[in-house]
């Protein structure tokens, strides 16, 4: 009996839509899903029923989005929603962020593991605060492409000078940004202008359309393929096998978070600092000749280390700093506390877990004009600043420029066990 045909492992992009309110980011997407017809029948009936009546004269694409009771009422979004669509060249995992500036945490959650942004820009109201913020905010989350799409192009005429007035403003600002990818885009997401088929009212536009640029983007050089990196997830031992052969398996779970693992390789054991081999890397269908970020796999080694969650496996000649002093940026997202000098949190870094306190507050950053304010004694919700953190044993970290895995962290309240803050971390 032959083997059924394996169809190509197709990539997954993540990316966030962001922007100020009302520029039509639930639109866009709701836009984007129905186009592709990424949508069931009965969720369409249910948005034009919904639509029809709110009194609507069109079907309200922002409400396949726009989840929750208070959103709906409002017309606006909240809490940061999950979509998934897919196309025959790639799929897609979207993070309908809000655009309200007491929701910055909510972006900065949507962004953090996006591959790309979409900052929409109202093309009546031009560049904003808020555009601003998020771009500058994507940055700081080192997303690697943003698409600036400049959107309700139809209540301006389908204007180029519109567009390209929007486009020199922006581009300008980016100049203060470390802005690697950046394109701009003219749509109406309202009637699918350059969304996902190129469109007839923008002769003058010459790229490509918003859905054809996501499929296309290149985000296969964006992961760190150099620096091996495999926090240590969970061990596995299957003490109550009764198969004689798995009595003395040992293997070591968990997700590449930089570089590419294959059998043979010499690794480092981190903190002992013992070296060994790989014999052998298994996937969830059974063995793989190598594995890469975002792969999440089961290691087997050649000597028996005494290796627990926590731990790390690298090259012996490119390891990660072992660090308990911390320089980060973080965005602190508690609305009940504050972040100040001497605070006691809980870190976790990549599988590690450790008690941290708060060295000192160097600055607060004001991201609408990217002025350090160093008097600043404390940050509250949705404020981001830079701290130094001491933790109570070494974290085997990497600068979050260079990957964002092992560069980033979250801060949890001892009290309550909530998420506090996330961080960025400098080395």
């Amino acid at each position: 009996m032959s083997a059924a045909p394996t169809s190509p492992r197709m990539d997954i992009l993540r990316f966030a839509t962001a922007g100020s309110v009302d520029d039509g980011k639930s639109t866009l997407i709701g836009r984007l899903l129905y186009d592709s017809k990424s949508i069931f029948e009965d969720q369409l009936e249910a948005v034009e029923k919904t639509s029809a009546d709110r009194g609507e004269e069109y079907t309200n694409l922002a409400l396949l989005t726009d989840g929750l009771r208070a959103e709906r009422e409002q017309g606006i979004t909240i809490d940061v929603a999950y979509r998934y669509f897919a196309t025959p060249r790639r799929k897609f995992i979207i993070a309908d962020t809000p655009g309200h500036t007491q929701y910055t945490r909510n972006m900065v959650t949507g962004a953090s593991t996006a591959d790309l942004a979409i900052i929409l820009v109202d093309a009546r109201k031009g560049i904003l605060e808020q555009s601003r913020r998020h771009a500058f905010l994507t940055t700081l989350l080192r997303v690697p492409h943003l698409v600036v799409a400049v959107n309700k192009m139809d209540l301006v005429d389908y204007s180029k000078d519109v567009f390209e007035a929007i486009k020199d403003e922006f581009t300008e600002f980016a100049s203060k940004l470390q802005i690697g990818d950046l394109t701009f885009i003219p749509i109406s997401a309202l009637n699918g202008d350059n969304v996902v088929e190129r469109s007839v009212n923008t002769p003058w536009y010459d790229g490509s359309s918003l859905l054809h640029h996501l499929e296309h983007v290149h985000i296969a050089s964006d992961r760190n393929l150099v620096d091996v990196r495999f926090p240590v997830q969970y061990v596995i031992r299957p003490y109550k096998s009764t198969d004689p052969a798995l009595h003395d398996y040992r293997g070591y779970a968990g997700q590449v978070a930089g570089g590419v693992l294959k059998p043979g390789d010499e690794v480092m054991h981190l903190p002992s600092g013992l070296t060994t081999t790989i014999t052998q890397i298994e996937g969830p269908n059974g063995a793989v000749s190598e594995a890469y970020a975002p792969m999440s796999v089961t290691l087997r080694l050649a000597d028996e280390i005494d290796i627990s969650r926590g731990d790390m496996i690298c090259r012996p000649n490119n390891q990660p700093k072992a660090v308990q002093d911390i320089d980060a940026m973080v965005c602190w997202m508690n609305d009940t506390r504050t972040l100040t000098p001497r605070s006691k949190l809980v870190l976790k870094h990549t599988t590690r877990t450790a008690r941290a306190m708060v060295k000192d507050l160097h600055y607060q950053l004001d991201v609408n004009t990217l002025h350090r304010n160093e008097d600043a004694t404390e940050l509250k919700l949705n404020e981001i600043g830079r701290i130094t953190l001491r933790v109570t044993q070494p974290l085997f970290v990497d600068d979050y420029g260079r990957n964002r895995l092992t560069g980033g962290f979250i801060l949890i309240d001892e009290a309550t066990n909530s998420t506090v803050a996330a961080g960025m971390i400098t080395v």
